[in-house]
């Protein structure tokens, strides 16, 4: 559907382009790619009728209708969420799977079977003003469906409740989360922990959407220190982020160059030391074969998620 501003009592000129917030905010961060994709191009212009497309039924949302519903996990929790089991539909489909990978197999040479996915599809970040307007609680699911018109019942549907849910569960002892609705959101909260001295980093690959045999090559470091904040685009009709900052965790840069050589990926991996109050059934556990609190466990970013660690 096309959400007006005006009609909400907005004029899209009053408030300053997110890219003039951004270097407000973070004066010596460079806004990495998946930030600048998702920044709708009307916003910041002088028009008095601005649409924002949120998403009908038939967008925002990435729904694979036509592939007997792969990749489409309504009934489970994100595989970045430590506290949910996975199913069985994840443990075959799920292209994430393929991203877990043990801290002692991150050495040069090592060959991996990786297929790096973006989260959705064709949605934008709303403007600040527009996503206050909008609830993002269980306790509103009426009326977000009706300010989005989205019919209840729905695969659509399911999918933002299952959002707003993965949003509300509680983390694990020593996480803090935050689910932020606006670039706004997310940067308020990243600076509130981490400062404005910042980096922004996001996996970069050259090929999009390619399931491919990949090797890792000299080059593979730690990146930041021992505080972090991940963020991870979740299925919603308008860019919704999920970040939250652990304990135990770090953060890698590694280089991977696909057997053929026709692409390469700077990937940022994150890698959990303590996995003791994981749930057991996780998807890393059941893909890697160990137990909780064992080893540590490491996952490759998607393209569109993103590392804010300080400088």
């Amino acid at each position: 559907m096309q959400l007006c501003l005006v009609g909400l009592g907005i004029i899209t000129h009053a408030a300053s382009p997110p890219q003039l917030y951004w270097k407000s905010m973070l004066p010596n961060t460079p806004m990495p790619k998946p930030i600048s994709d998702l920044l709708h191009p009307a916003v910041g212009k002088e028009e008095k009728n601005t649409n924002v497309d949120v998403g009908g039924e038939g967008g925002g949302v990435s729904v694979s209708a036509g592939n007997k519903g792969k990749q489409v996990y309504v009934g489970a929790g994100s595989p970045f969420q430590y506290l949910y089991a996975a199913t069985e539909t994840q443990l075959h489909d799920d292209p994430n799977a393929a991203l877990f990978f043990l801290e002692k197999d991150m050495l040069p040479g090592k060959k991996m079977k990786l297929h790096f996915t973006k989260t959705t599809n064709a949605v934008k970040f709303l403007p600040e003003q527009v996503a206050k307007r909008i609830p993002f609680s269980s306790s509103k699911i009426p009326e977000i469906f009706s300010k989005l018109s989205v019919k209840p019942g729905s695969l659509k549907s399911q999918i933002m409740k299952r959002t707003i849910k993965d949003c509300e569960e509680p983390g694990i002892t020593g996480e803090e989360k935050y689910c932020a609705t606006s670039l706004e959101s997310m940067v308020e909260f990243t600076t509130s922990k981490l400062g404005r001295n910042l980096w922004a980093l996001s996996t970069e690959v050259e090929e999009e959407n390619q399931t491919m045999k990949y090797t890792m090559t000299v080059g593979v470091r730690k990146v930041g220190g021992k505080r972090a904040i991940v963020c991870h685009l979740k299925k919603y009709p308008y860019a919704v982020f999920y970040c939250h900052e652990t304990e135990a965790t770090f953060a890698y840069y590694v280089p991977l160059e696909s057997d053929d050589g026709g692409s390469k990926v700077k990937a940022i991996a994150i890698c959990h030391t303590d996995t003791s109050q994981w749930n057991p059934k996780h998807l890393a556990f059941q893909v890697l074969k160990v137990k909780p609190g064992t080893v540590p466990v490491c996952h490759f970013l998607p393209e569109d998620h993103l590392l804010w660690i300080p400088k």
